[in-house]
């Protein structure tokens, strides 16, 4: 088989939950450049608009469906559109998550203070939003049509807790646990479930703890720049190898419960 043809996911149809955001957005702009028809889900129309635009521009194909990842009902509109738009979901990925200020611990600050809404908020989005509610929708058609693959994004965070962000690295624990869990559980019908784990890319969320406002790095940024073995930060694209492998039928086809770390080598230094 030729190598292009391994990735090339002409006639899959793709929807990236959390596709307004900086990395989703990126993973749905590579999604359709492979050759997928992607529907973005999102809560902000204006800029979901902004990402179908753009991927219209480079000649790809795609729509924008509005849903609340944490709203069940908003998510089942969300997959009768997409639906409608492109025919049976193929792919799904689930990268809508974040962080909370008030579920950050500063240094000095005590944990056993911690409110529990925030801690509770932080868990709602990143693994009830983020991976249970979608993937009951989206899985339930994948299961019934006997074929799909299902992207979580976890986070580098998941794997060894960073310190200050406890409740995000809790988390994002739980969605590559729970992922494992469907993989196992849907490996019979045809489904594969595995789960990407960035390491430290800029985005809206994390900029100001990386960056001062003069554009250099922040003592946190220098610490992890200094942890990383290629001495920068990650950009949105370079994640897009690992989207697309994973999506492809052909390229992954045994690959299911993985947890793949995409970091720069952040998690291969210890001293």
């Amino acid at each position: 088989m030729p190598v292009a043809s391994l990735f090339d996911l002409t006639g899959r149809h793709a929807v990236v939950l959390g596709g307004t955001g900086a990395l989703g957005g990126g993973m749905a702009e590579a999604l359709a450049a492979a050759g997928a028809a992607v529907t973005v889900v999102g809560r902000n129309a204006e800029r979901g608009q902004e990402r179908v635009d753009t991927i219209h521009a480079a000649g790809g194909t795609a729509t924008f469906a509005m849903a609340d990842a944490l709203d069940a009902d908003s998510l089942h509109h969300a997959r009768s559109a997409a639906e409608t738009a492109h025919g049976a979901v193929d792919v799904l990925v689930n990268a809508a998550g974040g962080n909370r200020p008030d579920a950050t611990l500063p240094p000095g600050s005590d944990f056993c203070k911690m409110p529990l809404d925030a801690w509770q908020g932080v868990f709602d989005l990143n693994l009830v939003g983020g991976v249970l509610l979608p993937c009951q929708v989206f899985g339930a058609g994948m299961i019934e049509q006997g074929t799909g693959s299902i992207i979580n994004i976890a986070s580098l965070s998941g794997i060894t807790p960073l310190s200050r962000v406890v409740a995000y690295s809790a988390a994002k624990a739980a969605v590559i646990n729970l992922t494992q869990f469907l993989a196992r559980e849907w490996a019979g019908s045809g489904v594969r479930v595995n789960a990407i784990s960035p390491g430290f890319f800029p985005a809206e969320q994390n900029r100001t703890l990386l960056y001062n406002a003069d554009g250099s790095y922040s003592a946190r940024g220098g610490q992890i720049i200094g942890h990383t073995p290629m001495a920068r930060f990650g950009r949105p694209e370079e994640l897009a190898g690992a989207v697309i492998w994973l999506a492809s039928q052909r390229a992954s086809s045994f690959v299911t419960g993985q947890n793949i770390v995409v970091d720069g080598g952040f998690s291969a230094v210890t001293i």
